[in-house]
């Protein structure tokens, strides 16, 4: 039985498994994932071993915690109440002050209880989703969670910026960036699951890393919002389009498919 995402992500990779399976290299060395996240794609191919980035501190620490510390978290997190007041109370905590596996339980905790499955912090690095309202969600999944510890065992799990992948990777390495995406409009930026926004410039970092990468021989994957600017940042790769439902948009009318960009520097 494979492991699920343990968290709710924005952007996750799991509706597209399908249309990517047959866009994965048919072997590889070890396995790298500069943008984390809900790690659909890491849980779907359970690599031999990984190095795995995120630069958000709170979700690097809860990956920590399940790999590390799973029978701690499981013992805290039945503590949890779905009610607002008890919900509001633990969003104001302060994350830094607790310890690890506290820290960690806040975290999934807000992540089930809050609305739509969103992490997303202001300016400030608060963390700022209303209550989710939900009638049972499932903050405890025991079962997942033990696939999930267990599958990060064979993974190096960082906190560092996504360049950090040119410390790790070797020819013949796969790496997958899934990364906030371009905007396909001005009024279309949702890039704030950290407190540090991703922008154009990041973008043509991030397309730097890519190709450095290619030099050296490992197989590259990247999934971006289909924008002139992705495909330009990218032309001389080959590109596929894949078809993503988006269910984050407060208007129902722009919930339906949209194409998405998967590069690759290899076919």
């Amino acid at each position: 039985m494979k492991p699920k995402p343990p968290v709710k992500w924005a952007g996750g990779k799991g509706q597209l498994l399908s249309q990517f399976q047959p866009l994965f290299p048919k072997s590889f060395h070890t396995y790298h994932e500069p943008f984390l996240g809900g790690g659909a794609v890491f849980f779907h191919l359970l690599p031999e071993r990984a190095v795995l980035i995120d630069n958000n501190v709170e979700l690097i620490n809860f990956y920590l915690v399940v790999r590390d510390h799973l029978e701690d978290l499981l013992s805290d997190l039945p503590k949890h109440k779905n009610e607002a007041d008890y919900y509001y109370r633990i969003r104001a905590l302060d994350p830094e002050k607790m310890d690890p596996v506290r820290r960690a339980s806040r975290f999934l905790y807000l992540n089930k209880a809050g609305y739509n499955g969103l992490w997303r912090v202001n300016r400030q690095g608060k963390h700022n989703v209303p209550f989710g309202r939900y009638k049972n969600p499932k903050i405890v999944d025991e079962e997942n969670l033990r696939l999930v510890s267990a599958a990060l065992k064979r993974a190096r799990i960082l906190l560092a910026d996504f360049s950090e992948v040119l410390s790790f990777a070797k020819p013949g390495d796969f790496v997958y960036f899934d990364p906030p995406y371009h905007p396909v409009s001005e009024t279309a930026n949702f890039t704030s699951y950290t407190s540090d926004s991703f922008g154009k410039d990041d973008q043509v970092r991030l397309s730097q890393v890519f190709r450095e990468l290619d030099r050296r021989g490992c197989l590259v994957m990247l999934s971006n919002s289909d924008t002139p600017f992705i495909k330009e940042l990218y032309s001389g790769y080959d590109i596929q389009i894949v078809y993503a439902k988006r269910t984050i948009n407060c208007r129902a009318d722009k919930r339906g498919p949209v194409s998405e960009l998967v590069i690759r520097n290899y076919s």
